[in-house]
């Protein structure tokens, strides 16, 4: 689980070329090697390719609905402009499908490349400037719910003017919260913000297609959200949400991305209402991408869960750079989890307690190995006794307090799963705190999710076997056999912060 938000050790190592041309980050097409039938989903030799600097032009849709923290319901469709001028819709939705529109938000302003980010490697700064935000209501309901949470802050009176009253709605109407016209920005005193424009990756590789020529898909990955709704106006992302990809390029089939392509703010794009399977995680999940998260973290995650005991082995495997080919550290752990109850909070989502109980740590680099030989003794192993590439067991020592993991340790837990459009079985995992915290507390259980895992091996349910442990057969320090698009699945993620970001 993420029992820890522990530190990085690892330099950053940022990649840097001239305005004048685009230059391509690549990862290799390595895997990993722990069980014939959990290769990573996409074929050997895939390749992902990061455009330095990104090219932004054109439309950018949501695949799927999307859970952000609160939780919030909403699809996306942004369009970007050669003149930098870009128009962004948000549908916001009173249910998980993304069925029951509730209004939708028009944004116009300007957006302009920076730099390569100092801070998370591979991504590029921008600055934007909101010129207009306007808000349509589709239901008398969603009204009365943003007006509620408009009156909330202290712009309430001065804002409430730009609503109507509930008897005098109109359906349709454009209602401008930020624009030439208003007297304040009203768009802020919502909470709203578009700092996710603040950092931006774009990524393309090549989709096989099983009888015609692979397709090319082309994601825009744009800042992450702050999980605390009241810290969003000041935080600046170092990490990524769920990527747009191009309407022009993207995965097929897809079915939301006729509907997001041809939605507007009058006519949200309503998705086909989805049922959510019965949870049943046995078996053994990995995740199809290297992540990156909030605080410089990339990691790929792979879980097993035990049905017959309700016991659990997460690897976690850590990296320097994004494309997870430089290995950092790996943690192994291990627990159990309790029976799940349908949440209340989110609909389709089943709220479990996960505990971590056991614990392992293999430093992948040298500069990994030389911080944990030097740790305080009985703080992380046996100091002195770590060298490059050893697994070593830390439960004795109760974690391992250079890494920020604590053990016994309790999180509690969000999961959801569904069905892909090729009918893969996905795990959603719920979202980690941004601020590197825990989960350890009911009232601090995720509204959102992490991206998803896929099911690589299903289990019998009733099969008894004891938890054993065995380290994921990898190069371990080779850097290209590690999967770039495979993560080990994040059961409790771990959010590792660098320590010198915590000084910022």
């Amino acid at each position: 689980m993420g029992a820890y938000k522990g530190r990085c050790s690892s330099p950053k190592i940022g990649v840097t070329c001239g305005p004048a041309h685009t230059a391509e980050v690549v990862a290799g097409g390595g895997h990993l090697h722990w069980e014939t039938r959990c290769h990573q989903p996409l074929p050997d030799g895939a390749r992902v390719a990061t455009l330095l600097p990104p090219r932004l032009h054109g439309p950018w849709i949501s695949t799927g609905c999307e859970v952000r923290p609160g939780p919030e319901f909403l699809t996306r469709s942004y369009t970007f402009y050669p003149n930098r001028f870009f128009r962004a819709y948000q549908f916001y939705y009173r249910d998980p499908s993304c069925h029951e529109p509730a209004h939708s938000l028009l944004i116009k302003g300007r957006v302009r490349l920076r730099r390569a980010s100092w801070v998370t490697q591979g991504a590029t700064e921008a600055d934007y400037h909101l010129h207009k935000v306007g808000i349509v209501f589709h239901s008398r309901s969603a009204l009365l719910a943003v007006a509620g949470r408009l009156c909330r802050s202290l712009a309430c009176r001065a804002c409430a003017r730009r609503l109507p009253v509930a008897g005098a709605w109109l359906p349709g109407a454009l209602y401008e919260l930020l624009g030439a016209r208003a007297e304040r920005d009203c768009a802020m005193a919502l909470g709203f913000t578009m700092h996710e424009l603040s950092l931006v990756r774009v990524q393309r590789h090549v989709q096989p297609q099983p009888r015609a020529p692979p397709r090319l898909v082309e994601e825009l990955y744009l800042g992450d959200i702050h999980t605390d709704p009241a810290e969003r106006r000041l935080y600046r992302p170092t990490g990524f949400q769920r990527p747009l990809q191009s309407a022009l390029h993207h995965a097929h089939p897809c079915p939301a991305c006729d509907l997001l392509l041809r939605a507007d703010e009058h006519h949200p794009p309503i998705l086909p209402p989805q049922v959510a399977p019965a949870l049943h995680v046995h078996g053994r999940w990995i995740s199809t991408r290297c992540e990156a998260r909030p605080a410089v973290l990339f990691l790929t995650r792979a879980f097993t869960f035990h049905g017959h005991n309700r016991s659990w082995e997460g690897h976690y495997r850590h990296f320097s750079d994004p494309a997870c080919r430089h290995p950092t550290f790996t943690i192994y752990a291990a627990g159990h989890y309790t029976k799940g109850m349908p949440s209340t909070k989110v609909h389709g989502g089943t709220e479990l307690v996960f505990e971590v109980t056991r614990a392992h740590v293999t430093p992948m680099n040298q500069a990994t190995t030389v911080m944990l030989n030097s740790s305080k003794p009985g703080s992380c192993g046996q100091p002195g006794t770590w060298s490059l590439g050893t697994e070593q067991d830390i439960t004795a020592t109760r974690g391992c307090l250079p890494l920020g993991i604590w053990l016994p340790h309790v999180e509690y837990e969000l999961f959801k799963v569904e069905q892909d459009p090729h009918g893969q079985s996905l795990l959603f995992i719920g979202q980690r705190p941004t601020d590197g915290s825990s989960p350890d507390t009911p009232e601090k259980r995720p509204t959102s999710f992490q991206p998803p895992l896929v099911l690589c091996d299903e289990m019998a349910w009733d099969f008894p076997r004891p938890l054993q442990h065995q380290p994921l057969l990898v190069n371990h320090l080779s850097g290209g056999g590690l999967c770039p698009h495979v993560t080990p699945f994040p059961l409790l993620l771990l959010v590792l912060a660098f320590t010198f970001l915590r000084l910022l």
